[in-house]
């Protein structure tokens, strides 16, 4: 599922080699943290937050009914 998630913020980022992944497990759930640069953070996220919306139904699509939710957090990268 990372793997689906990098590609697609990779389609919308163009400072690539700022992007970091966080993942955190927890019983019932993944929370992946996208972390962008500044310059990046309304391209990934979209007008009215359109591109991330789509990014979590993709997701919560691509994720077999017996596995963990994910969930989708895009934040700005810390300097």
């Amino acid at each position: 599922m990372l793997e689906l998630i990098k590609y697609i913020v990779g389609q919308f980022a163009e400072e690539k080699d700022k992007v970091d992944y966080q993942v955190e497990e927890s019983e019932d759930e993944i929370t992946v943290t996208v972390f962008l640069a500044d310059s990046d953070m309304g391209k990934v996220i979209g007008k009215q937050g359109k591109i991330a919306k789509a990014l979590r139904t993709l997701v919560r699509a691509a994720t077999p009914k017996d596995s963990k939710k994910y969930n989708v957090e895009i934040k700005e990268r810390e300097a």
